[in-house]
């Protein structure tokens, strides 16, 4: 290493310059106290390896994360329907009772048919199933589609007869109203 170059080092904060040796100055009282330049290149590799590794491990992790969430997902979109799907089961089993009964009145059939629509009504209730009944409401195109328009003393655009009721999931309209919309006096 030249003197100028020994300065540089010692300027950039490296360890302290030595001495080089002078004709006076014998060689073996020289201690070189700057790590040689293949000591400082495994270093450098060293380093470069565990950096190298540490990305290679982040990587993975984030492979491995992305692979979990889509089976996750998968696996929501294919059980999505198993709770709402059990509750239907009893209203199955009672619409399957009522029929298996041999002698059956009006009356009988009329109070199988009511316990059976409440259980429907409360399976729809438990998984956010809404109905949607507007008459007397304001016209709302994203709830109801109009099928026509009738002669009403309603304000204009006002729901006069609801033809099929409408179904909201989760504040979505799964099914829209059909409704008669009133016209403009």
């Amino acid at each position: 290493m030249s003197n100028q170059e020994n300065v540089q080092e010692a300027m950039l904060g490296n360890e302290p310059a030595t001495e080089q040796p002078s004709a006076e100055t014998p060689a073996e009282h020289v201690i070189d106290t700057l790590p040689s330049i293949e000591e400082q290149l495994r270093g450098l590799e060293l380093k470069a390896a565990e950096h190298y590794d540490a990305w290679l491990r982040a990587k993975a992790d984030g492979e491995n994360i992305r692979r979990r969430a889509q089976e996750d997902i998968a696996k929501a979109h294919k059980f999505a329907v198993e709770k709402f799907a059990g509750e239907l089961l009893a209203v199955k089993d009672s619409l399957e009772a009522a029929l298996a009964v041999p002698e059956q009145t009006v009356e009988s059939f009329r109070s199988g048919v009511e316990l059976t629509l409440k259980q429907l009504v409360s399976a729809f209730e438990k998984n956010a199933l809404i109905e949607v009944n507007p008459v007397g409401e304001k016209f709302d195109p994203h709830k109801h589609q109009a099928i026509g328009m009738v002669d009403s003393d309603q304000e204009a655009n006002t729901v006069v007869t609801v033809l099929q009721k409408g179904y909201l999931i989760a504040e979505r309209t799964l099914r829209p109203a059909l409704v008669m919309v009133a016209k403009g006096k």
